[in-house]
């Protein structure tokens, strides 16, 4: 089985790594599948891709194509605006789906696989006729008001969507209706690679400009993208509320991914907040970090914080098999990935005030912290464990292509 992979971006945030667990589950799977990536920009991701063994090349969007995006369009105004700039940009994708075809033609996949919603689109226009689609949906749909749109248009025979979470699926259902199958599959992490270990807090504090960090500290971090919903304002305004005297540092880890307008929060931006709420000298501002498995083991305390309902929340499963006691948003998808109060602890969504008096609390409860963290990581084990992927995508494959057996496809793996 050929499989075409389609990844709109070469940066890596967590669709990527979702795609690179796909990849590598698979490889070891089944060496003789033979999957290959297609992004439309080149980054860093391409080299993960090729260090698995798989081929990868970029198709570029043109810089049109790229902007587009319609995460966040709430107002009227701002909907227009997209509107008036889809229709500039129409010709630009229009030729762009036209290349993708041309490429997918010459490379005569069995089944075709797309990462984000643009790709989704793009790649279902592009696809050969006969070949299969899958989605792999990592977005709620239902709040993408004009992507949703142009994605039931686009729907065809041999569409078929894969949610990272129920929460996901039952908002692809009710958006797409029956005309395309959903099925939910959880992401999973490398739990050897996501696993207990001393991290390295100095790195961090080297990393933000800051000196190093008095023993005894507790580091506690919010590590994510700088979508504009990832809740930066909320982690903020909860660190703002702990009492300066308290043996703390906070962390934002992450940075720009997207290239759509008015999807993303700047540094100079979120820095000007710290100052507002006078965390200077008690905040870090690290950027991207190449190594998260590092970053998060560095941290006592993992945050997601969230204001709109999580698709999955990825850095949660990710600090919870660190070991590392996780503070998360009871809302969407991450509220599907822990039990409050034994494996990690909840939060209210966009409540600075619930987050700040959590932050406390396990600041000054150690012993708290290590059972979250013990507990954590068993679940991720029993739930989570990436060995296990190959295991729950095999029958959408098997359905999708049904000339080749997902049994024979994916026979080799073992849980």
């Amino acid at each position: 089985m050929k499989i075409a992979y389609l990844n709109p971006v070469g940066s890596i945030g967590g669709a990527e790594m979702c795609l690179l667990d796909v990849l590598s589950s698979l490889r070891s799977a089944r060496p003789e599948a033979r999957p290959f990536v297609l992004l439309g920009d080149d980054g860093p991701l391409r080299g993960e891709v090729e260090a698995l063994g798989i081929p990868c090349d970029v198709v570029p969007f043109p810089v049109g194509v790229a902007q587009l995006g319609d995460a966040g369009a709430t107002g009227l105004a701002r909907k227009l605006t997209l509107a008036l700039r889809g229709l500039a940009s129409a010709s630009a994708t229009l030729g762009y789906a036209r290349r993708l075809a041309r490429r997918l033609r010459s490379e005569r996949p069995d089944l075709v696989q797309t990462n984000g919603m643009k790709m989704h689109l793009l790649g279902t226009w592009a696809a050969p006729r006969g070949v299969p689609v899958v989605w792999h949906l990592h977005d709620y749909l239902g709040s993408r008001a004009v992507m949703a749109r142009l994605l039931r248009l686009a729907s065809r025979r041999g569409v078929e969507a894969v949610a990272v979470s129920e929460s996901v699926a039952a908002d692809a259902r009710a958006t797409l209706g029956r005309g395309v199958p959903v099925h939910a599959i959880y992401n999973r992490v490398d739990v050897d690679r996501f696993c207990p270990g001393p991290g390295n807090g100095p790195a961090l504090d080297r990393a933000a400009g800051l000196e190093e960090a008095a023993i005894g500290t507790v580091r506690v971090g919010l590590v994510s993208t700088f979508a504009t919903w990832k809740g930066h304002d909320v982690f903020l305004q909860a660190a703002a509320g702990v009492t300066a005297g308290c043996p703390v540092r906070f962390y934002v880890v992450g940075g720009p991914i997207y290239r759509s307008a008015g999807s993303q929060v700047s540094m100079d931006d979120l820095k000007a907040r710290a100052w507002q709420l006078g965390l200077t000298g008690r905040i870090g501002f690290t950027g991207h970090q190449t190594d998260p498995a590092q970053v998060l083991q560095s941290l006592d305390v993992v945050v997601h914080a969230s204001t709109r309902p999580e698709p999955f929340g990825r850095v949660i499963v990710e600090g919870m098999a660190c070991g590392r006691p996780v503070v998360a948003m009871v809302e969407g998808g991450a509220g599907e990935l822990f039990r409050d109060g034994i494996d990690a602890l909840g939060c209210p969504p966009r409540d600075s005030r619930s987050l700040s008096a959590v932050f406390t609390r396990l600041i000054n409860d150690p012993d708290l912290r290590s059972r979250l963290g013990l507990a954590a990581r068993q679940a991720v084990l029993s739930r989570f464990d990436r060995a296990r992927l190959a295991d729950d995508w095999a029958p959408i494959y098997d359905r999708a292509v049904p000339t080749t057996s997902a049994m024979t496809l994916m026979a080799t793996h073992t849980s």
